[in-house]
């Protein structure tokens, strides 16, 4: 069905319709109601090309997916970001393109989603020390939102991150509290910003705890459950009084590994180790039962991904010009996986 056939349809001229279909404040919000309730009665769907006319700016979202040897696209944790910016372009009428590359072909792919022109902004993901991508969307001129930080990058951007610092700081103190005194830390690829956060923060609790940073007690890599029971195994596998007796976790795949490894060596989660994992409250993962599996520092990825959309939108859209920058905190909950520390 073309616009015309649309229009005539509902007895309204064409430019009333589209304009009511694609934000246009003038339009009065019954009118838009009524509209929007017929086209879907009716299978309406205007074309991306005709809200660019429209509207004078593409009605799509970008996402570019590097793949350098990590699982991004199959990552529960990217499933659930995706699904909040999906459920803000459903209600903005915004649609999402998803490019995946090699990691060094990035450049190129957000050039080429530039002068195509039907692309409004972009949202970029997993950010390293020094990214050189936000600089590049500056240059050519792309609306773009971080989903994290750059650390490194001293020109004004939006961004929407968690305080991952604060949280392992407070997660590692919290072990402290607990008496634990070798505490392990299983985190992300340190190549990313997040992951490098993270690992300041369980320094800093450690140091502020009084407690000696142990290399040995330290990994990253990438998060999966093989990861987890790998570095757990290994961690088990040292002598007694070297073991560690609680470990942080950066992801709840990483503490499912942590808890299979633990299983296999006949200790119980919360009597004999405890584990604390960053909980980013997943569909797939869920850690949310009246007292959940894994005590926990809980911030929805999901709600994260709704916000990067909506700032995103908002630029494109001209509601917003000037940079915003979102700083969620993380949630301590309690489950059955933390305990004071056993007796040696």
């Amino acid at each position: 069905m073309t616009l015309k056939e649309f229009a005539k349809l509902v007895g309204m001229s064409p430019t009333t319709v589209s304009r009511a279909l694609n934000g246009h404040p003038e339009v009065n919000e019954a009118t838009r109601a009524r509209l929007i309730a017929a086209a879907r009665h009716h299978g309406y769907q205007p074309n991306a090309h005709a809200r660019f006319l429209a509207t004078g700016h593409a009605s799509t979202i970008g996402c570019v997916i590097p793949i350098g040897g990590r699982n991004e696209i199959v990552n529960p944790i990217y499933a659930d970001f995706l699904a909040g910016v999906g459920e803000e372009c459903a209600r903005r009428r915004f649609e999402i393109n998803l490019t995946v590359v090699a990691d060094q072909d990035q450049p190129d792919a957000y050039r080429a989603l530039s002068s195509k022109g039907l692309i409004g902004g972009v949202i970029v993901q997993f950010p390293r020390h020094d990214d050189p991508r936000p600089a590049l969307l500056d240059r050519i001129g792309m609306p773009f939102v971080v989903h994290g930080r750059v650390t490194g990058h001293d020109a004004p951007y939006t961004w929407v991150d968690v305080n991952n610092r604060r949280a392992f700081h407070r997660g590692t103190g919290f072990l402290a509290q607990l008496g634990h005194r070798r505490i392990a830390l299983l985190n992300g690829d340190e190549r990313l910003d997040f992951a490098d956060r993270r690992r300041a923060g369980y320094l800093a609790g450690l140091a502020e705890a009084g407690l000696e940073a142990d290399p040995a007690l330290m990994a990253e890599g990438e998060m999966t459950v093989a990861f987890g029971y790998a570095s757990t195994r290994r961690l088990l596998a040292r002598p007694a009084g070297q073991r560690p007796t609680a470990i942080l976790c950066a992801a709840t795949m990483i503490a499912t590994g942590v808890a299979q490894a633990a299983e296999e060596a006949g200790l119980v989660l919360g009597r004999d180790l405890s584990v604390l994992t960053f909980d980013d409250d997943l569909a797939y993962y869920a850690n949310r039962a009246a007292v959940p599996v894994f005590s926990a520092m809980r911030s929805s990825v999901r709600v994260a991904g709704a916000r990067c959309a909506a700032l995103l939108i908002d630029r494109i859209t001209g509601l917003r010009h000037d940079p915003v920058q979102e700083l969620l905190e993380a949630e301590l909950v309690l489950g059955r996986s933390t305990a004071p520390r056993p007796e040696d």
